[in-house]
C-alpha cells in the first residue's frame, strides 16, 4: 500500500478567511516564492501563479518523484493556486500582466533588478500607474549591492549563510540542512512582510517595496550563533550540535535507537536524576549550575550515555514523557507521517487533484482552533488561463483563442 492510500481526505472548504479578498499575483519560480504565496493562499489570499507558456513553473520538471506526472516537488507549495501560462517577455504578454495588476494588491517577483528594470516589473516603473501595489522582490543577495544580481539557490544561500559550516559532526565536512531551509524562510518572510505591508497600506493606501533577500533571511536563522560570537570572539565549531550553550542538549545512544535529550534548565536537571534513580548525582554540588555543567560536559555525557545504553528508546522516552524531561525519537520521514499527535493534529491528508489524490502537509497554524486550509489542489499548468482572462479583463472567446495561437498564453 503506497502511503498516499493512508491518507484521509480532505475536502474543498472556503478554507481559512483572514486575506480574503486580497489579490496576489505571483511571477516566482522553483521553492522560495511560491512557498511564501502559498502561506498567503493558506490564510485566504486568491493567488493567480503565472507560469511559463508550455513550461510552467522549474519545480514542475524536478523529479523523480513524479505522481500522476506531476512533480511532488511542485505539489507540496502550490495549493489554493490557480495558474496562468503568459509569456511575458512579448509585448502583448506585458500588455496582459498590466491589466491584471490593475486589480492586483501585491506581486511578487524572483528574478534580480536588471531582470525587473527590463521587463517594467521593478517597484519604480510600477510605482507611479499603481500606487497602492505592494511589490515583493525575492533575490538571492537582496536589490542592493555588489552582489544584486548574482544567481542564487538554497544550496548556495546555505553555504554562504554559515549553517552548513556548523551542521553535521565535526569530522565529516560542511552539510546542508535536509530540506530546502533557505527557500523555506525566505518564503516565510515574504508571507510575513507582505502581511505587515498590507496592515500598514489599511492606514496609509500607499504600497510599498519589500525586498527579501535569501542570504539575509538565512543569516538572521543563524543569529543565536552568530551573536555570541560577534560578543565573545569564540569561533564556533561544526560539532554535531553537542556545543549548545545548554550544557546537556545533544543526542545520545539506547540499547536500539538514539534518542534526543534537553536538559534545559536546573529544574529538568533535577528531574532527569530523580527520574533514572541517581538524585544524588543531580544534587551535587559543583554541578548545580548550568555554567557548571558546561566547565564538566564531557563527564557529565560519559555519565548519561553509559546510564541510557542499559534499556531501550521507548522505555526511556516513556520515562521521560511521564517526568516532563525534553526528549524525543530521531524520526525518518517515513516514521514521521505515521505519528499519531501529527495526524490527529490534521498535518498530513490528501486532495483530490485532476489526476488523483495529491498528499498534503497542512499549515499547522489554528485560528479560533481551525485550521483547514484547503480550497483547491495544486493546479495543472494554465489550467486558469482562459477563466482569468475572461473574468478579470473581460476578453472574448476569440481573443483568447488568438492569444493561444500566437502562444502569448
Amino acid at each position: 500500500m503506497s502511503p498516499l492510500d493512508t491518507l484521509p481526505t480532505a475536502n474543498a472548504t472556503t478554507g481559512l478567511e483572514l486575506l480574503k479578498g486580497v489579490r496576489i499575483l505571483d511571477l516566482t519560480t522553483s521553492i522560495a516564492g511560491p512557498y511564501g504565496t502559498q502561506l498567503l493562499a493558506d490564510l485566504g489570499a486568491e493567488v493567480t501563479k503565472v507560469e511559463r507558456v508550455g513550461a510552467g513553473d522549474d519545480t514542475r520538471a524536478w523529479g523523480p518523484p513524479f505522481l500522476d506526472g506531476e512533480s511532488l516537488w511542485f505539489l507540496s507549495i502550490n495549493r489554493n493556486k490557480e495558474s496562468l501560462t503568459l509569456d511575458i517577455k512579448q509585448p502583448e504578454g506585458r500588455s496582459i500582466l498590466a491589466g491584471l495588476l490593475e486589480s492586483t494588491d501585491v506581486l511578487v517577483v524572483n528574478v534580480v533588478q536588471d531582470v525587473q528594470r527590463r521587463l517594467g516589473l521593478d517597484f519604480a516603473s510600477l510605482q507611479t500607474r499603481y500606487p497602492s501595489l505592494i511589490h515583493v522582490a525575492l533575490t538571492g543577495f537582496g536589490s542592493q549591492g555588489s552582489k544584486a544580481n548574482l544567481p542564487c539557490y538554497d544550496l548556495i544561500a546555505e553555504g554562504y549563510s554559515g549553517v552548513m559550516d556548523l551542521t553535521g559532526e565535526k569530522e565529516c565536512g560542511p552539510q546542508k540542512v535536509g530540506t530546502p531551509a533557505a527557500d523555506l524562510l525566505a518564503g516565510q518572510d515574504v508571507a510575513l512582510a507582505t502581511l505587515a505591508a498590507l496592515y500598514e497600506r489599511q492606514r496609509t493606501g500607499r504600497g510599498k517595496s519589500i525586498d527579501v533577500s535569501m542570504v539575509s533571511s538565512m543569516v538572521r536563522f543563524m543569529a543565536p550563533r552568530v551573536v555570541p560570537y560577534l560578543g565573545s570572539g569564540e569561533r564556533v565549531t561544526r560539532s554535531g550540535g553537542r556545543d549548545s550553550v545548554i550544557a546537556i542538549y545533544q543526542v545520545f545512544e539506547t540499547a536500539d535507537e538514539p534518542i534526543t535529550l534537553g536538559l534545559g534548565n536546573d529544574a529538568i536537571w533535577h528531574r532527569f536524576w530523580t527520574a533514572v534513580g541517581q538524585p544524588e548525582y543531580g544534587a551535587t554540588a559543583s554541578l548545580a549550575t548550568n555554567a557548571n555543567r558546561r566547565a564538566r560536559r564531557a563527564d557529565i555525557v560519559v555519565a548519561i550515555q553509559s546510564l541510557l545504553v542499559s534499556r531501550k528508546s521507548e522505555y526511556w522516552l516513556a520515562l521521560f514523557n511521564e517526568n516532563r524531561i525534553p526528549a524525543g525519537p530521531i524520526n525518518r520521514v517515513d516514521q514521521v507521517v505515521r505519528d499519531s499527535h501529527l495526524l490527529s493534529e490534521g498535518l498530513f491528508y490528501s486532495v483530490e487533484g485532476a489526476a488523483g489524490k495529491v498528499p498534503q502537509v497542512g499549515l499547522g497554524i489554528r485560528f479560533d482552533g481551525k485550521s483547514d486550509v484547503h480550497r483547491r489542489a495544486p493546479p495543472v499548468l494554465g489550467a486558469d488561463t482562459e477563466r482569468v482572462l475572461r473574468e478579470r479583463l473581460g476578453m472574448s472567446e476569440a481573443c483568447i483563442a488568438g492569444l493561444r495561437e500566437r502562444q502569448i498564453i
